[in-house]
């Protein structure tokens, strides 16, 4: 398979939260969102992930979630759809219906919970290319999967032409610095570890699947473009704008922390699927600090300035 089917996939991807209301997937919420990130001008949307709480969706909403946005971008972005699970059958099952769906790309997770160990992860990866033709990332977070890519599994996962690239959630910028020439120009890499995208991106990264770009799409996407571009002092500017918001969402983007932000901002129903609950009251407020200074004096709405 070649890359170049997919040129676009790259930049400042969002992780896209799924709106519900009563319970139930809020289908306008959900398009009115999209919408909004693709006109902030983010290069891409990631759906069905942890933090659209996709574990927690029935298939039919998972079909649903990944149609609409497609529907909704309109080829103007990508839309990579997250269909990793710790089943190989399963998630075949569901990157195959991704593609039939029409996404760009099936971002799937390293198996959680079973920890398959270096081999079975391998062996994970080559059943499910095979038996699908979307371009395939690994999404590699161990910190929710307890299970790591080693360098040598890399380079194993390099001979398959299938998978496109990487995520790295851990924020270990000098893991990613000190891979091989080979690996860095075979893979697209990607950042999803909001704290440390910018030096990601500084270090030769190639995007980012950002939750926090959720709430603020336009300044992740210009900080993005900023570094990309070598200007260094208009991309850390920015990053000093957001880290006090990304502290107070977490590194890796906490939905119910995401949805609180997007009430304030846009009127988002804040409702979330256990095991996920609302977010505590100071946490609330510490949310809705941060994100003052982009809040017009009436208050809950988006200022020009962004």
């Amino acid at each position: 398979m070649e890359t170049a089917r997919m040129p676009r996939l790259a930049g400042a991807i969002t992780a896209l939260v799924t709106p519900f209301r009563h319970g139930r997937l809020d289908r306008p919420a959900l398009q009115a969102l999209a919408e909004w990130q693709v006109l902030s001008g983010v290069d891409g949307l990631a759906v069905c992930s942890v933090t659209g709480e996709g574990p927690t969706l029935t298939p039919r909403e998972r079909a649903e979630v990944i149609d609409l946005a497609i529907r909704s971008a309109a080829g103007r972005v990508p839309i990579i759809a997250a269909t990793g699970t710790n089943c190989t059958e399963r998630t075949i099952a569901l990157t195959r219906e991704a593609e039939a769906l029409g996404a760009a790309a099936a971002l799937i997770t390293v198996p959680y919970y079973s920890k398959p160990g270096q081999k079975g992860i391998i062996h994970h990866f080559e059943q499910v290319v095979a038996a699908s033709g979307l371009p395939v990332i690994v999404d590699n977070a161990p910190a929710q999967t307890a299970s790591d890519l080693s360098t040598e599994t890399l380079g194993q996962l390099a001979a398959n032409p299938g998978i496109l690239g990487i995520t790295d959630a851990t924020g270990d910028i000098a893991r990613f610095a000190g891979l091989s020439p080979f690996l860095r120009q075979r893979f697209r890499f990607f950042s999803r570890h909001d704290p440390s995208a910018l030096a990601f991106t500084i270090a030769g990264g190639d995007g980012v699947i950002s939750p926090g770009a959720n709430v603020l799409p336009r300044l992740f996407t210009s900080m993005y473009r900023a570094a990309r571009a070598g200007n260094l002092s208009a991309a850390l500017s920015l990053q000093d704008r957001l880290l006090p918001l990304i502290a107070e969402l977490g590194p890796e983007g906490d939905p119910a922390g995401i949805k609180h932000a997007l009430q304030l901002l846009r009127g988002l129903e804040v409702v979330l699927r256990l095991p996920l609950v609302t977010a505590e009251p100071e946490r609330r407020f510490a949310i809705g600090k941060a994100l003052a200074p982009f809040l017009d004096e009436r208050g809950g709405t988006m200022a020009l300035s962004i």
